[in-house]
């Protein structure tokens, strides 16, 4: 996986939240307020997102920038 590619739609709320902490913002951003509540642990991504009424891949790609931007 590239560095610019962190995170897929593939990836697990808990592993985003456990491996990148930075990103917790961007998903309280679009109204994932339980990101450490048990279903979320294994929900990826794209479940989160289809259940909360959003398209994946824009938020894939604020959560890698902002993964990105952290890293420098």
């Amino acid at each position: 996986m590239s560095e610019a590619n962190v995170v897929t739609k593939e990836t697990l709320i808990g592993e985003i939240v456990k491996n990148h902490p930075e990103a917790a913002e961007v998903l309280f951003s679009i109204g994932m307020h339980c990101l450490g509540c048990p279903a979320s642990q294994a929900e990826s991504l794209e479940e989160a997102c289809a259940v909360h009424g959003f398209d994946a891949e824009p938020v894939v790609a604020e959560i890698n920038a902002r993964i990105a931007a952290n890293a420098k």
